[in-house]
């Protein structure tokens, strides 16, 4: 019943592949390969195609790396709401009583969580078949780079479905996992695209499968043990929160309301009767659960970046100041998983909840409630998100060449606000759009990485393929912060290692074409407004889908 008969596999393979929007998505996917690959095509013939041999390989090298991305990304979409779906459906304890063995119920989540994503990725065989005609690629090389891909794909749907394991609610598995995967997602590339085609071969062959058989085999033990003795099952008061207990088991950072800066997004319970004129929603929002009692997620995600920053903080900003802007790229990618946590399920919590009817019969009106839960999640992620900048403060103090260049700080500050606005912003439209908290955090990541994510790569294929000028490509990057960060003038000319061997900071504005303005600058003038016409889209959405519908069921 392992593999054959499995009823879990059975069922989630019906659901996932007979969904019209399974096949929707496969189409709009090998589409957008197509017009890639029609796009870098070489327009030459006969010998001339010969040359491009070189462009095969770039060709190659952005179709492994985009579908890496891709696997990376997807993955825990697919597999983080396995287990979580369940709890939320209140369907875990059914089928844990069911005669099935924990393997199995294990096999039948993920099987069916990454039998979709495995599919899209061999769908682009012929694709890169078609690269291969070009000449300058083996064979073996694109064989050895879909196996990659297959152990990545395992690798982060079994991690996924452990994190699934682990909590209660899919936007915590879901950010969780996120921040597990993209370390080990960046391992992978590392190790799997050396310049030596010899250790890459090794590395790809000899040495990733028998560690991802062994991510495999210990990761698979640990939810074989959870669905065996499930900790969270059993007790009726588990809904009240010990502090003192969770104090004693809390894994490196405990939230403490009543000290300054957990208070700012964590504040304590309210003594005494709210005052008038307070909005109750956004009181409710700011001392609600998830910020005043210091969840397991919450922590992880505090714990793991404060760790990460200190080695960051130590290369990007004091032996390499040049690279300031990448450690705010850091802070920038912070927000971007950690954002949609707390704008996705704004509305969406009050459906799944069963509260929406009791909020509607309130005396307040749509934009009011809207507002309260925005300003509630811009200030819980904008405070977490500000806490990764004391590294920041204390490199421009102590670093000589940034101190005079004290102004690009408030630059990256302003780069960094406005970007925690519209990833809230972006969250709250989508939970105002999605019928589930689960899709609509999909949705927010798949919304944020178009706008930051995909200017980037459009600007670098262009670049690569085509003879379009820097400022046009200057054009087409405003929309990201990543673009708008890298655009602060802080560059050192000399060596990239020392600042004793001549270097020293020169102007590398970039400008848009016929305006004049850096990219950075347009990036902060451009996002405000359209932040504000997606206030306006959630009000409307949320009026006219939940509030005139009275009820949503």
């Amino acid at each position: 019943m392992l593999f054959r008969n499995n009823p879990v596999l059975t069922r989630e393979l019906m659901a996932t592949l007979r969904a019209p929007r399974a096949f929707w998505l496969q189409w709009a996917y090998v589409s957008l390969l197509g017009l890639v690959v029609y796009s870098a095509w070489p327009a030459g013939e006969g010998e001339d195609r010969l040359v491009s041999a070189g462009a095969a390989q770039v060709l190659f090298d952005l179709f492994f790396l985009g579908q890496f991305f891709l696997v990376a990304v997807m993955a825990p979409t697919f597999a983080a709401g396995t287990i979580t779906g369940e709890k939320e459906r209140k369907t875990y304890e059914m089928l844990l009583a069911s005669p099935l063995q924990p393997s199995s119920i294990l096999v039948g989540k993920l099987l069916s969580s990454m039998t979709y994503l495995v599919l899209l990725i061999l769908s682009s065989v012929p694709l890169m078949i078609l690269c291969f005609l070009l000449g300058g690629l083996e064979l073996s090389e694109i064989a050895r780079a879909y196996l990659v891909l297959v152990l990545a794909a395992g690798t982060f749907g079994l991690l996924s479905v452990m994190c699934s394991s682990f909590f209660r609610r899919t936007s915590s598995s879901l950010v969780v996992s996120y921040l597990v995967i993209f370390p080990l997602a960046l391992l992978f590339v590392a190790l799997t695209r050396t310049d030596d085609l010899i250790a890459r071969d090794f590395v790809s062959i000899a040495v990733l499968p028998p560690w991802c058989a062994a991510i495999w085999t210990v990761v698979a033990i640990v939810v074989i043990r959870r669905l065996l003795h499930p900790p969270d099952l059993g007790s009726e008061g588990k809904e009240v929160v010990d502090e003192q207990e969770e104090q004693r088991f809390a894994i490196g950072v405990v939230i403490d309301r009543n000290q300054f800066p957990d208070k700012l997004f964590a504040p304590a319970k309210r003594p005494d009767l709210m005052p008038d004129g307070t909005n109750p929603v956004l009181d409710k929002e700011l001392r609600s659960e998830i910020f005043s009692q210091g969840t397991l997620m919450l922590r992880v995600v505090i714990q793991v970046s404060m760790l990460l920053s200190i080695p960051l903080m130590a290369w990007l900003l004091f032996y390499q100041p040049r690279l300031t802007g990448y450690y705010v790229g850091y802070v920038l990618t912070f927000n971007l998983l950690v954002g949609p946590v707390f704008a996705a399920g704004s509305i969406t919590q009050e459906r799944e909840r069963k509260t929406i009817n009791l909020l509607l019969t309130t005396l307040l009106q749509p934009a009011e409630i809207v507002l309260a839960k925005l300003l509630a999640s811009l200030r819980v992620s904008t405070v977490l998100t500000l806490l990764l900048t004391e590294q920041l403060i204390l490199a421009y103090l102590l670093v000589d060449v940034l101190r005079d260049r004290a102004w690009s700080f408030f630059i990256y500050m302003a780069i960094i606000l406005v970007t925690c606005l519209v990833t809230s912003t972006v969250g709250m439209l989508c939970s105002a759009l999605a019928r589930r908290t689960s899709v609509a955090m999909v949705l927010n990541y798949f919304v944020l990485l178009v706008l930051f994510a995909g200017p980037v790569a459009l600007a670098r294929f262009l670049a690569g393929f085509t003879a379009i000028s820097e400022r046009k490509l200057a054009l087409l990057s405003v929309l990201s912060p990543y673009s708008a960060t890298l655009s602060v003038p802080l560059r050192i000319r000399g060596t990239f290692s020392s600042l004793d061997a001549g270097g020293d900071l020169v102007e590398g504005f970039a400008l848009l074409p016929g305006v004049g303005l850096p990219v950075w600058a347009a990036f902060l003038i451009l996002y405000p407004p359209i932040c504000a016409t997606l206030y306006g889209l959630t009000n409307l959405a949320f009026r006219y889908r939940w509030w005139n519908a009275g009820s949503v069921e």
